[in-house]
């Protein structure tokens, strides 16, 4: 589980309920006309934005990969490859049916290798599954910042709605209050959906997408090394190139 994006989320929850107590209730702060114009202009816009399909796919693939961690580094992959790379360079291909390893799309590959697939078609089936899972991925995170991107604008329309309504009643001072809490209340509903939830989902999806396109590379170049039976000690070296220059030193050095 990634503990960050839980974490600030409950700072963040936290935070603002904490001021909603310091001056009043919970009650104050609802309103179903608010959260009609929030909600329903956001879907609306997001629909308009993009195919269902990639709603359909990216909308939960996003929530789902934004609070969880990856099972393993691109250090902890070096190792595990160049484990397998020992296992193989001892026992040949057929040892790799009973070496079990943490990563699946890892798994995936030394899977191909032990059944004996030849070398492109490993490269292009892996390739292909590391680029289409980037692809959901990255429908996810443009998915949550049109969301974020809308739900200030949508405030905006929901404040602009109130004062007309207002303006239009001020003969009725019984039906300015509903009137001003709907153009606050858009406004600030807007700005939290925006700025607390999907904006900072959309920013950590951004990094798990450039994480997950290193390790799935890294995994494909490992593969292909032991598949062409290089040695552990050259599959390891090849692919230090993928880690910081300072874990590059503290691997060599380990």
């Amino acid at each position: 589980m990634d503990l960050a994006t839980s974490v600030g989320l409950a700072i963040g929850i936290a935070v603002v309920c904490t001021l909603i107590l310091l001056g009043g209730s919970f009650s104050l702060f609802y309103d179903i006309h608010a959260i009609i114009v929030i909600g329903g202009g956001c879907t609306a816009a997001t629909i308009i934005r993009f195919p269902f399909s990639a709603m359909l796919h990216g909308f939960p693939m996003g929530l789902r990969y934004a609070f969880t961690m990856r099972s393993m580094s691109p250090r902890d992959l070096i190792e595990e490859v160049t484990r397998v790379a020992e296992v193989v360079r001892k026992n040949g291909p057929m040892a790799l049916e009973n070496v079990q390893v943490e990563d699946p799309f890892l798994a995936q590959g030394l899977r191909y290798i032990a059944d004996g697939y030849d070398r492109d078609f490993i490269k292009d089936t892996l390739e292909r599954d590391r680029d289409n899972f980037l692809q959901r991925l990255d429908e996810g995170q443009k998915i949550y910042r049109s969301i974020g991107d809308a739900a200030p604008a949508w405030g905006m329309v929901g404040t602009l709605v109130g004062m007309v309504q207002m303006f239009a009643n001020m003969s009725d001072p019984s039906k300015l209050g509903p009137f001003m809490a709907v153009s606050l209340l858009a406004t600030l509903y807007g700005a939290l959906v925006g700025n607390l939830f999907c904006l900072p989902i959309a920013d950590k999806l951004h990094l798990k997408l450039e994480d997950e396109d290193i390790s799935r590379s890294l995994i494909i170049d490992g593969i292909l090394q032991i598949r062409d039976s290089k040695s552990p000690a050259v599959v390891r070296e090849m692919l230090m190139a993928y880690l910081p220059d300072h874990h590059r030193h503290e691997l060599a050095d380990a």
